[in-house]
Order: C-alpha cells, then sequence, then structure tokens
C-alpha cells in the first residue's frame, strides 16, 4: 500500500513538472556523494533542465522502476539491474558502464591496515557494517572480498547490515568498529576528517569483481530528449573527470 501511494505521488509531481523541464533519474546510493558536483557541471551547460533525483538501493530502485515508479534514467551500481530491466524491456538503451567503483575499509580510529583483511578478526572490533548484498552491489562486492580473504565465517557474526552503501557509511562512522564503504563516499567534504591510511584504506582489488557501474535510459523517456541530455552528458570529459576525482575509475 505505501509502496502504491510512494508512486502516484510521484506520477503527480511528474505530471506537474512535465513542461517545466524537469527529469527524475533513480541513482544508487554510492553516486550520493558525487552527484551534486554531476549537476552542477550539467547546470552549466543545460540551464534550463532540472534533475530530481531519487537515491536508494540499485536492488530497491529496480523494484520501484517495475512496479511503474516514473524515472527516465536509472545510475546503478552493477551491471546486472540494468540488465535485468533491459531484458524485460523497461530499459530502451543497453545497460552501458558509466564507472567503476571501488570497495574501502574504514573506522573513526586509527587502525593499522597493514594487517589487511586480518584487522577485522581482532577482537577490538566488535560490529562491523557492511551492504545488504541482497540489495546493495556493494555488498555483493564485500562478501566476495571477505571471502577470498577466508575471513568470512569468522566475522559474520559481527556484521551491521545497511540496506544501502550511504546507510553503511553512516553505520561505520557512527555505530559500528568498522566497515567496509564505497571509496566515492572519501571524497565527500563532510569525510574529510578521516585520513588516508590512519583512517581508510582501499581494499585490494584482486579479492573482488570490479565494480562495473551501468546506465540505461528507461521506457518511459524513450524519446526524452532532455533525459538523452543527461546520459550524454555522463559520459562527457566534464563527468568522467569528475567521477574520477572522486576515487572512481573509467571504463
Amino acid at each position: 500500500m505505501k509502496l502504491k501511494l510512494w508512486i502516484l505521488t510521484l506520477l503527480f509531481f511528474a505530471h506537474v513538472n512535465i513542461h517545466a523541464g524537469y527529469i527524475n533519474i533513480a541513482v544508487a546510493a554510492n553516486v550520493s556523494y558525487v552527484i551534486d558536483a554531476l549537476k552542477k557541471e550539467f547546470y552549466l551547460l543545460h540551464p534550463n533542465i532540472k534533475v530530481k533525483v531519487v537515491l536508494g538501493s540499485s536492488g530497491k530502485l529496480t523494484a520501484q522502476v517495475k512496479h511503474g515508479a516514473p524515472y527516465g534514467l536509472f545510475m546503478s551500481a552493477n551491471m546486472l539491474y540494468p540488465n535485468t530491466l533491459y531484458q524485460e524491456g523497461l530499459a530502451v538503451t543497453k545497460p552501458r558502464v558509466y564507472a567503476k567503483g571501488a570497495l574501502a575499509y574504514l573506522s573513526s580510529k586509527k587502525q593499522d591496515f597493514s594487517q589487511g583483511m586480518k584487522l577485522t578478526l581482532k577482537s577490538s572490533i566488535k560490529k562491523i557494517a557492511v551492504a545488504n548484498p541482497k540489495t546493495a552491489p556493494y555488498g555483493i562486492a564485500t562478501k566476495e572480498a571477505l571471502e577470498n580473504a577466508g575471513v568470512y565465517e569468522q566475522i559474520k557474526h559481527k556484521f551491521v547490515y545497511g540496506e544501502s552503501i550511504s546507510q553503511t557509511v553512516s553505520y561505520a562512522v557512527m555505530a559500528t568498529d568498522f566497515g567496509f564503504i564505497a571509496k566515492s563516499s572519501l571524497y565527500s567534504p563532510k569525510m574529510k576528517r578521516f585520513k588516508e591510511g590512519e583512517h581508510w584504506f582501499s581494499v585490494d582489488t584482486k579479492l573482488y569483481t570490479p565494480i562495473d557501474q551501468g546506465i540505461v535510459i528507461l521506457k518511459g523517456a524513450k524519446d526524452d530528449v532532455e533525459v538523452k541530455a543527461f546520459y550524454d552528458f555522463m559520459f562527457s570529459a566534464k563527468a568522467q573527470d569528475i567521477l574520477r576525482n572522486f576515487g572512481y575509475t573509467l571504463p
């Protein structure tokens, strides 16, 4: 019932704004740290197009699209969800990688990151924030990395699950001793107090499958030139520079 009410509300605002140059885009939570910088640059090129962003885990956003949420564009944290929407006829462009994400360790207290994954075994680390692998691609990558490092079974009782990577970042900072987060979050101005090598460190990329983040134009925006403008912008040199500055690597 709540989902239906939410969709009807969004449909109403989408109708109201249809002539006002608004586009609605669904954006994976890890992109929340860079989306304002992307929008700012986009507005310099297209001042008459306003971008409304709905943030969430890729899995939940995909469910909303399947229930009729009127998004024009979907920026996922992996390729699985965009591929699913494309195969089901809910996306009109073939999924394309716009950036590659990365995992990082984070602790509000200084840590000896030279220990690598063995650091998570310390008795002083009682709670570890991880994204839920059922809804968040970064959670899938975290589980894979921990399994490949041979520590997953020993520490899984410590996990505190975030439904999205942004919620996981909040838990890592305020509610747990340690966390596995999107590296991009560490480039947010709010995270500047955390120093690389002291509070955070990159997880060895050999431990997990590359996090290819995919973008698609959705069925309802098939002929929407404004949505197409933002889609094209994401592959421009300006947008790619911004993504690089937030810790992403490029396809």
